[in-house]
């Protein structure tokens, strides 16, 4: 599934779960780059990870697409 949901980052798709305010997304201003960098919003903190890491916690933390309270359900 990592594979499937690195795809979708690279699509601008938002990753979640609004009951616990976890969120990963792929920022615009990374898209085309050599390494991407994803966010990953927790606990009132926002991080940045690479795209093998942001795939392996959208399968650990079972994150689901969904809408990021202030980007909507796209981060580009």
């Amino acid at each position: 599934m990592s594979q499937i949901a690195k795809k979708h980052l690279l699509a601008g798709i938002v990753f979640g779960d609004a009951e616990t305010g976890e969120y990963i997304y792929l920022p615009g201003g990374e898209v085309g780059t050599d390494q991407p960098l994803c966010v990953f919003e927790h606990d009132g903190q926002k991080e940045d990870v690479d795209l093998d890491r942001a795939g392996y916690l959208v399968d650990h933390l079972t994150l689901k697409k969904c809408s990021h309270p202030t980007l909507g359900k796209r981060s580009f």
